[in-house]
C-alpha cells in the first residue's frame, strides 16, 4: 500500500527537550523575520512527555533565553533548589558527609529547580503548538529518507497493524512519509535513527567512543515530617566498588515527593553486577531508607544516559539534516544535567536551519555552519572544562577520580592543560563469567525494594502485543551458544525490565524475549557484549506512560 507523505519546511524528530526548543526557536526566529515555516514534530510516545525520564534538577539557563518570561507563562519550574548534601557511601550502614566547600562546582545546584522533565515538556510542546507547530505524538519515526543524492529527504513514520509474523492485520494502516527541506534529529540518548545516521555520514571518525550509564527512577510520597521541599541529596561510593562508576540521587519535589535514582555506568566488567538489584541495596542503606520507611512509591522507570562528554560528540550536521541534544550526546556528566544543554543545542539546530532557509537554501546542504555556533556558545565552554570528569573516574577511579575533579574543577577552574580520553567500548568492557565473580543480590523485601515486574507494571508500560518484535537478534544463536557460556548471559541483569530471561525448554536453554516490557531504556542496545541486540521504534504510541517522570 502506498504511503501518504506530508511535506514541511522542518521536520523535528522527538518531542523531548532538544526538539522542543528547535520547534519554539524556529517558530520565534520565522515571526522575527515575517517569514512562514512549516514544522512538523513527531514523538514516539502516546503523548509528550510519556517517555521522557531524568532526574531532574533543572538548570533554567537555556529557558533563560528561549522564553525569558517563562514565569509569568506558568512553566512548570517552581521548586528552587535549597539545599546540597553529598555523602560518600562507605559501607552498607556507614557514609561520610562531604563537606560543601569539597563538592565539585558543577554539582552545586544554587540558582536551579527540581522538576519533572516530563511536565516541563508537556509544557514546551504547548508553547510549540501556540507558535504553530504540527506536533504529533504516537507516531514513530521508524526509517530515514534520502534523496537520490544521499541528502537527508525526511522519515517515514512506523506501519501500524502489523503482526508478530510480520502480516497485514485488519488494523493495518500504513506509515506517513514526512519531508523536508531539514529534518533535526531529537530522538535522546541512543536514537535509533540517530545511531544510523551517525553511522551512515561516518560522523564519529574524530571523536572517541560513546560512553553511557542507565539511570533507574522512582517517585515515592513520603511523611511530610521527614519531606524537606528543595533539598538535593547524591550520594557516591557504596555499592558500587572503587572501580565501578556509579551513584546515587534523592532530590525533595513538591506534594512530599521524592525522586530518587541510582545510576551506573555501563562499562562495568562483572557480567553478574544488575544496575536494577544495585539500586534496590542502595534504597536499605540508611542514608536513603529513613526517607522511604512508611512512604509510598508512586512510579518506576528507566533509561540509558550519556556520559562521553565532548570527546564522544560526533559532527552534528549531514546533508539535509542536524543531530542535537542527547541524539549527539551534549549532556553535562559533571553537572548530571542534560535539559539545558539539550535545549540550547536544539536552539542551535534551529537557528543553523533558519537562517539557511531564510537566506533561499532549498535544503538538503551539509549545514556545517551548526559546529561554528556551537563553538561559540555557552554550551561548548561549559561541556569543555568538564572534558576530563569522565575519563578521570575511568582512568583513576571513584575515588580518587573525585579528588581529581575537585582539584580540576574547584581550583583550576576546568582550564587543565590537558585532555584525557576514554576509548574503551562499554560493551567490550566485561569481563568472562568464568573470571568474575557472581553477586548474591538478597530478595527484596517489597517494602523498600521490589522485584522487575511489579515495577515495570508501575511505569505503565503497554505495547500491542501481535506487533513484531522490536528488539532485533541479528544472530538469534549468540545469546545461547556465546553470551551464556562467556558471559552468563548478561541481558538477564543488565535489562532493567526483566524483557530478557533464560528458560528451560525440553531441556535446553532458551533465550526468550518479553517485548511487552521494554520500557524503552536501550541498555541492551549498547552493553550487549556482542552488539547483537538492535532496539527499533515499536508501533507507534508503545512503551512507557511516565506520568511526571
Amino acid at each position: 500500500m502506498e504511503r501518504e507523505s506530508m511535506e514541511f519546511d522542518v521536520v523535528i524528530v522527538g518531542g523531548g527537550p532538544a526538539g522542543l526548543s528547535a520547534a519554539c526557536r524556529l517558530m520565534q526566529l520565522a515571526q522575527e523575520a515575517g517569514q512562514e515555516l512549516s514544522v512538523c514534530l513527531v514523538e514516539k510516545g502516546s503523548e509528550v512527555g510519556a517517555h521522557i525520564l531524568s532526574g531532574a534538577v533543572f538548570e533554567p539557563t537555556a529557558l533563560d533565553e528561549l522564553f525569558p518570561n517563562w514565569k509569568e507563562q506558568g512553566a512548570p519550574v517552581t521548586i528552587p533548589v535549597k539545599g546540597d548534601v553529598f555523602h560518600y557511601m562507605l559501607s552498607p550502614t556507614s557514609a561520610v558527609k562531604v563537606p560543601n566547600p569539597f563538592i565539585p562546582k558543577p554539582m552545586h545546584n544554587e540558582g536551579n529547580y527540581i522538576v519533572s522533565l516530563g511536565n516541563v515538556c508537556r509544557w514546551l510542546a504547548e508553547q510549540a503548538e501556540n507558535l504553530g507547530v504540527e506536533v504529533f505524538p504516537g507516531f514513530a519515526a521508524a526509517e530515514v529518507l534520502y534523496n537520490e543524492d544521499g541528502s537527508v529527504r525526511g522519515i517515514a513514520t512506523g506501519d501500524m497493524g502489523i503482526s508478530k509474523e510480520g502480516e497485514q492485520k485488519g488494523s493495518f494502516t500504513p506509515g506517513y512519509e514526512l519531508l523536508a527541506k531539514y529534518t533535526i534529529f531529537t530522538e535522546g540518548c541512543r536514537g535509533h535513527l540517530g545511531k544510523q545516521l551517525i553511522q551512515q555520514f561516518d560522523l564519529s571518525k574524530d571523536a572517541d567512543p560513546p560512553h553511557y550509564g542507565i539511570g533507574i527512577k522512582e517517585i515515592w510520597e513520603i511523611d511530610p515530617e521527614k519531606h524537606e521541599e528543595g533539598l538535593v541529596v547524591h550520594t557516591l561510593g557504596w555499592p558500587m566498588d572503587n572501580h565501578t562508576e556509579g551513584g546515587g540521587f534523592l532530590y525533595h519535589a513538591e506534594n512530599n515527593q521524592v525522586y530518587l535514582g541510582y545510576i551506573v555506568a555501563l562499562n562495568y566488567t562483572n557480567p553478574y553486577l544488575s544496575p536494577f538489584d544495585e539500586f534496590n541495596r542502595w534504597k536499605h542503606h540508611p542514608k536513603i531508607k529513613t526517607y522511604l520507611e512508611g512512604a509510598k512509591r508512586v512510579t518506576y522507570g528507566a533509561r540509558a544516559m550519556n556520559k562521553g562528554g565532548i570527546q564522544s560528540l560526533p559532527k552534528m550536521s549531514f546533508p539535509g539534516g542536524l543531530l542535537a541534544g542527547c541524539e549527539a550526546g551534549t549532556l553535562n556528566t559533571a553537572k548530571i544535567k542534560g535539559s539545558h544543554t539539550a535545549m540550547k543545542s536544539g536552539m542551535l539546530a534551529a537557528e543553523t536551519v533558519a537562517e539557511a532557509l531564510f537566506a533561499g537554501d532549498e535544503g538538503g546542504k551539509n549545514l556545517t555552519e551548526i559546529q561554528q555556533k556551537f563553538e561559540a556558545s555557552w554550551l561548548h565552554e561549559e561541556l569543555h572544562k568538564t572534558r576530563n570528569y569522565g575519563p578521570a573516574l575511568h582512568k583513576l577511579g571513584t575515588f580518587l577520580g573525585a579528588a581529581f575533579v575537585f582539584v580540576d574543577q574547584n581550583i583550576a577552574g576546568g582550564k587543565m592543560p590537558f585532555t584525557w580520553h576514554n576509548t574503551d567500548r562499554d560493551y567490550e568492557a566485561l569481563k568472562l563469567a568464568k573470571d568474575s565473580k557472581p553477586i548474591d543480590y538478597p530478595k527484596p523485601d517489597g517494602v523498600i525494594s521490589f522485584d522487575r515486574l511489579s515495577s515495570v507494571y508501575l511505569s505503565n508500560t503497554n505495547h500491542e502485543e501481535d506487533q513484531p518484535v522490536h528488539l532485533q537478534l541479528k544472530d538469534p544463536s549468540v545469546p545461547i551458544e556465546k553470551n551464556l557460556p562467556m558471559y552468563a548471559e548478561p541481558a538477564q541483569r543488565y535489562c532493567p525490565a526483566a524483557v530478557y530471561e533464560v528458560v528451560e525448554e525440553g531441556g535446553a536453554p532458551r533465550f526468550q524475549i518479553n517485548a511487552q516490557n521494554c520500557v524503552h531504556c536501550k541498555t541492551c542496545d549498547i552493553k550487549d557484549p556482542a552488539q547483537n541486540i538492535n532496539w527499533v521504534v515499536p508501533e507507534g504510541g508503545g512503551g512507557p506512560n511516565y506520568p511526571n517522570m
